[in-house]
């Protein structure tokens, strides 16, 4: 019997579970993994308004970065239906949310932890702007609120600053146009440069898995039968 966490039981239940999906979507699913990326991931502190947070999760889903990370040390992460478009459903998003703790410091050293180093966006620091930054190491960028910015905890855990160009009067952009500005210019430094951005082939094993789970109807039913021919040997 394998393992369901193998990487050969995954495999084989991916190609039970592709018997069920259409062609199409399963070629949809092979060309959107193979531009998925965690070597850039999306970190939201504090988002009250739920039309930004959705507006940022759809951006995210389009510019292929896979995982995104919200914040809730004062507000609840909520979502927009009819802006996010269903981009949710297709993303890994990681909420930081326990009481009495501070959540800004348990996500950034988790992901400090992970080898990312943090970048803080900002308009009030000259560090580094967004189409120079060098991406020589897996990168997460933080966003706080229009209002506030990012807190103290965040800004004084991040490991630099970086900040989009402005020409105009108003102090900072619109933080979903921001942040959407911000994924466009990484992914354009990751496809010049010579980065290690796309998932391993395992990696996409299970990305597709999860897509898969979510496609069909009464997925665990699937897996029960799956196990039983599994046992019988008859697959």
């Amino acid at each position: 019997m394998l393992n369901p966490s193998s990487p050969e039981y995954k495999k084989a239940f991916l190609t039970y579970l592709e018997e069920f999906i259409t062609v199409s979507k399963l070629e949809k699913f092979d060309r959107i993994a193979r531009n998925r990326t965690r070597y850039v991931t999306v970190v939201l502190e504090d988002i009250y308004q739920a039309h930004n947070a959705s507006a940022v999760v759809r951006s995210c889903e389009c510019f292929g970065i896979q995982d995104l990370y919200f914040i809730e040390n004062q507000y609840e992460y909520c979502i927009s239906p009819d802006v996010a478009m269903g981009a949710p459903k297709w993303l890994n998003i990681n909420r930081y949310n326990e009481p009495n703790i501070d959540n800004t410091t348990a996500c950034i050293m988790d992901l400090k932890a992970k080898g990312y180093k943090i970048y803080a966006t900002t308009p009030h620091t000259d560090d580094c702007l967004i189409h120079d930054m060098p991406l020589t190491e897996k990168t997460a960028l933080l966003f706080g609120t229009e209002l506030d910015g990012l807190s103290q905890t965040a800004l004084s855990l991040s490991d630099g600053f970086v900040r989009v160009p402005m020409y105009g009067f108003t102090e900072s952009y619109n933080i979903s146009v921001s942040a959407a500005l911000c994924m466009f210019s990484v992914r354009e430094t990751l496809k010049s440069k010579n980065r290690n951005w796309q998932f391993t082939d395992e990696e996409i094993i299970d990305l597709k898995l999860d897509w898969a789970r979510k496609t069909i109807k009464t997925p665990d039913l699937h897996e029960e039968r799956f196990v039983k021919l599994l046992n019988s040997k008859i697959i």
